[in-house]
């Protein structure tokens, strides 16, 4: 081991602290981190000198590669103007360019306003903020609670985590966060009193937490005839989904529905910058207007930071200059192709689950039941994967498979040739 990487891993495991990640496993003096140091594309290398593919888009957040000499340059180009100015009182010129792209891919007089943040998290306590002011001053006092749905995962911040329906995750922070009715499908939302509900929130066509599960088909749509009659917002947490992911920009297109609340982030500047965006209409900003009793009062040092601004207008430019959703299409189509062949793994397979480059590969005992969570059987299978140059991560014993959109058929065989041979 080159002697750089052990320094990097000695101070990792002094004074680093990772998420979602048991500590004491992680210090322990038998495990060896990867620590990653360059990418290309669809592939990434250690300190070592070993070549992975990125299995699920470093944490889902990669489009177009890593080390794209389009976002480099918008970077670069950026940097040498300004990386920061404060949004607080000052506008800039990418924040106003981004802001225009965005609601060009929405009908008119739908989503017009864009409110940016730092993460996928902040980006729903954004809408969860303005949905509740937004009803106080329409005179709609009791409109407090919000409705999500089982297994639902929209973040960490202590509002955002109050709508998550994973209990591992949420259930000890449950008593601090806001009120929430958790329901499993359109029928359960019957039984609410919607004079009471704020706004619905969902992760449209697939729930990424809950081992990568779509949806039925249809059912945003009729989430959206619900909050329409029940007189409630309707949040669509696209944090993972948009840019592409479901082989459409954003996931509602595929259900013509267009939400009060959309947020996004992990794919905005293509794996770039930490950057978010909530948008939302023009009826929800004019209930804002006024005097300073009406404004919003929530924001970041780092909201609309230019360097992200730039390099998110260069990643949108990117789905058209490179024709990313046209060819999507054919790799979409490999993907299941792959996924079918994978499923003949009774032993290990129990289902495979796809929603456009998006794939869940659940694993059981041959029996069909589930494995006891003590042996981790998920986390082992994409540790050994590591071995065969594929980088991933599990959900429980779903290994999820998302690569970024600019992965060829043959680098995807590849990927599947190296889970084949754990499996």
């Amino acid at each position: 081991m080159r002697e750089d990487t052990r320094r990097w891993m000695a101070a990792d495991k002094r004074h680093c602290w990772h998420p979602f990640t048991p500590q004491g496993a992680w210090t322990d003096g038998g495990h060896d981190p990867l620590v990653l140091v360059r990418g290309q594309g669809c592939w990434l290398w250690d300190s070592e000198g070993r070549k992975y593919f990125d299995g699920n888009s470093s944490i889902w957040t990669n489009i177009h590669g890593h080390n794209h000499p389009v976002l480099n340059e918008a970077l670069r180009k950026q940097a040498e103007q300004v990386a920061h100015t404060s949004y607080l009182g000052f506008a800039n010129p990418r924040a106003s360019e981004l802001a225009e792209k965005l609601v060009s891919f929405f009908p008119e007089q739908t989503l017009e306003r864009v409110f940016y943040s730092d993460n996928g998290s902040t980006a729903v306590e954004v809408a969860m903020k303005m949905s509740l002011q937004y009803w106080m001053q329409c005179g709609s006092m009791k409109r407090t609670r919000f409705v999500a749905f089982n297994n639902g995962y929209h973040g960490d911040t202590m509002g955002a985590a109050s709508l998550g329906g994973v209990s591992r995750f949420f259930e000890r922070f449950r008593q601090f966060g806001v009120e929430v009715d958790f329901v499993s499908s359109i029928e359960d939302l019957e039984a609410l009193d919607p004079e009471h509900t704020a706004a619905v929130i969902i992760e449209p066509l697939i729930q990424g937490v809950n081992e990568m599960r779509p949806w039925p088909c249809g059912m945003l749509k009729a989430l959206r005839d619900y909050c329409d009659k029940a007189g409630v917002h309707l949040i669509l947490d696209e944090v993972m989904t948009g840019f592409g992911r479901t082989g459409t920009m954003f996931a509602c297109e595929q259900e013509s529905v267009v939400p009060d609340f959309l947020c996004l982030a992990k794919g905005l500047t293509g794996g770039y910058m930490p950057m978010a965006a909530t948008l939302t209409t023009r009826e929800v900003y004019e209930a804002f207007l006024g005097d300073a009793e009406n404004a919003f009062y929530y924001g970041h040092s780092y909201t609309a930071n230019p360097l992200g601004c730039a390099v998110a207008l260069a990643n949108l430019g990117l789905f058209e200059s490179e024709n990313t959703l046209e060819k999507l299409k054919s790799k979409i189509e490999a993907l299941s192709a792959l996924l079918d062949a994978l499923e003949g793994e009774k032993s290990r397979v129990h289902e495979v689950r796809q929603c456009g480059f998006i794939a869940g590969i659940e694993l059981r005992q041959a029996d069909g039941l589930s494995f006891p969570e003590d042996n981790k059987v998920g986390a082992a299978v994409c540790a050994e994967a590591r071995q065969h140059g594929l980088l991933t991560r599990p959900i429980r014993d779903t290994v999820v498979i998302m690569p970024p959109l600019c992965t060829e058929p043959d680098e995807l065989e590849a990927a599947f040739g190296a889970l084949g041979k754990v499996l």
